[in-house]
């Protein structure tokens, strides 16, 4: 299609498109992470974050600029997860900003709102790295001020879109773990899909037929299809949702899984699946309801054909069981956790903010706590020192900003601390301080559970918010973190060649011990940690390891350190064997 202009429906369809298009290639953005952890989720968390957009979207009833503005960027701020998604949201937020008041777009307007959009998330990050999301969205915003004369849009989004994959292939060569790992950046690529999706509306093309086919960097090592992800979660059901609705669920989970239980209970739907595509899931989910206790255990597929045989559903796969009498209304909780990078809240506008509002009374304390959490024995020791609302789940799915908010107003204080414990979900922690108007939100930028841990201890009841923050600001930062999993695919990382289902302990900036042998790897992790001026070693033992093996690697830790004291404590953690710290 050639055009000088864009209409408020041709670009709602384009954004739509995009969004499809990201969401079909989410598996392959996750595979691109550098880590080679059970968590590497950049792809799950773009498309999570811009299909609470597209949700917005497909609800508006008066379509124009200003509608569809308001909708992508109130619903993908709210909905945004991980670093990656809050990026995504702030180019969002940035790009609608400029096209709001205009009925239709031409290429001037168009290339000022990608200035716009670049511009807002650079600022959301203190300190950005290049090689990233955010280069390939410079460089698109740059290519469109070179061709903003073009003939046509049609010229116009070919020209940004062959430069943004250009861009998006270099990005090895700006990051040195890009390119030892034999991969381009993953956010990049998802912002490339998007555009090329968004292409694909515009022109009634196919972008692989004109474009290349995006693929890892030269040497990339994707894995196999062999990991099949056991799946369950909550979802408490939109207050439209009908019978229908149930089914159409059901239909879905037999499509994209195995060993299928749907039970309906009453306010809520308990999920669990067996799928090689759990984002998939946990999106579809999306579109019937809030989500909360999202838990994702990997299996090789050859483990999972006993596993169904022994504990096959009654009443088969994909049914609904309903219950006798309706539940008692759950009270939800929120949804999943992460931490702090060196990122920082965009600088607030009002004209923007959609003011979270609650009921007008007056706190009953000064201050309160949020914490997010990944485990049963690491819940218990958060509610145990003080903390108000808990943000549930694995490590698998981040939290995103509305959660974050709605745990916030469960907080009865004045003040609310909140402590992501992961480095992949401060941006989110932030965008919810820039949203909540009528409580001060004070975010600790605690990138581990230790760290978070930590922080709570230090916390002192009679003195004021603002020294409360430094007191805490200061003692995470001497505390040192190592988390021990197991790797999915075969990659280098820091001069260590790093084998499938090699036990993996990572430190708070790199690798530091790869084995075969969780305890002894563990241990190997613990050396590189600890130095002269340790004092603690706490320890934290996930839920695939036996009590009685944890309670033997303390004590060989405590033989080994003589002058240190070892504490042992139940995190109950998924993926991760053993959460440690050294302080």
């Amino acid at each position: 299609m050639q055009s000088n202009n864009i209409d408020a429906q041709t670009l709602a369809k384009m954004f739509l498109a995009g969004a499809k298009r990201l969401e079909s290639c989410k598996e392959i953005i996750n595979e691109l992470n550098v880590f080679p952890v059970p968590d590497g989720d950049t792809g799950t968390n773009m498309s999570l974050t811009i299909m609470s957009a597209v949700n917005e979207v497909e609800a508006i009833t008066d379509m124009n600029m200003a509608t569809l503005s308001k909708a992508i960027s109130s619903g993908s701020l709210r909905g945004a997860r991980g670093n990656s998604g809050v990026i995504l949201s702030q180019l969002f937020r940035g790009f609608t900003k400029v096209i709001k008041d205009s009925e239709e777009l031409d290429m001037d307007v168009f290339t000022q709102a990608l200035q716009k959009a670049v511009e807002t998330a650079y600022k959301a990050v203190m300190k950005p790295k290049e090689g990233t999301i955010l280069t390939v969205a410079r460089g698109v915003a740059e290519r469109a001020l070179a061709v903003e004369d073009a003939e046509d849009f049609d010229s116009y989004f070919k020209d940004i879109i062959y430069y943004a994959e250009e861009v998006l292939q270099k990005t090895p060569e700006m990051l040195p773990v890009l390119k030892e790992a034999g991969v381009v950046d993953s956010g990049g690529q998802g912002l490339l899909e998007i555009l090329k999706g968004g292409y694909e509306a515009y022109s009634g093309e196919n972008a692989d037929e004109i474009f290349e086919v995006s693929k890892p960097a030269a040497g990339a090592v994707v894995k196999d299809k062999i990991i099949t992800y056991e799946t369950s979660l909550t979802v408490f059901k939109k207050s439209s949702f009908g019978d229908d609705d149930g089914s159409a669920l059901s239909e879905y989970l037999d499509a994209y899984g195995t060993g299928v239980k749907l039970n309906d209970l009453g306010d809520k739907l308990s999920v669990s699946v067996f799928t090689e595509e759990p984002g998939r899931i946990v999106s579809k989910c999306l579109s019937f309801g809030s989500i909360d206790d999202v838990v994702i255990k990997p299996w090789d597929k050859d483990e999972i054909t006993p596993v169904l045989e022994e504990d096959k559903n009654p009443l088969g796969a994909g049914t609904v069981e309903k219950p006798a009498e309706p539940a008692d209304k759950p009270i939800p909780v929120t949804s999943e956790p992460d931490a702090r990078s060196e990122e920082k809240a965009p600088a607030a506008e009002s004209e923007e903010k959609a003011p979270v509002k609650t009921e007008k009374k007056e706190p009953s304390k000064e201050m309160g706590f949020v914490a997010v959490s990944c485990g049963k024995g690491l819940d218990e020791i958060f509610i145990s020192l003080g903390v108000d609302s808990l943000i549930t789940g694995g490590q698998t799915m981040n939290p995103s900003t509305d959660d974050m908010i709605n745990a916030i107003d469960k907080v009865d204080a004045k003040t609310v601390f909140i402590l992501p414990n992961n480095k992949n979900i401060i941006l989110a922690a932030n965008q919810a301080q820039y949203l909540v108007e009528d409580k001060e939100i004070i975010v600790i930028p605690t990138k581990t559970i230790p760290q978070g841990i930590t922080a709570l201890i230090t916390y002192m009841n009679d003195a004021t918010p603002s020294d409360n923050e430094t007191a805490m600001n200061d003692a995470i930062s001497r505390v040192k973190t190592g988390q021990v999993t197991y790797a999915v695919r075969d990659t280098s990382i820091g001069g260590m060649s790093i084998q499938k289902g090699n036990i993996m302990g990572i430190g708070d900036h790199e690798i530091l011990a790869v084995g075969t042998v969780v305890e002894d790897t563990t241990m190997e992790m613990l050396e590189k940690m600890i130095d002269d001026e340790s004092e603690i070693v706490s320890i934290y033992f996930g839920d695939e390891v036996d009590e009685e093996i944890a309670n033997d690697f303390a004590a060989n830790v405590e033989q080994k350190y003589p002058d240190i004291s070892v504490e042992l404590h139940s995190g109950g953690q998924p993926i991760y064997y053993y959460i440690v710290s050294v302080e």
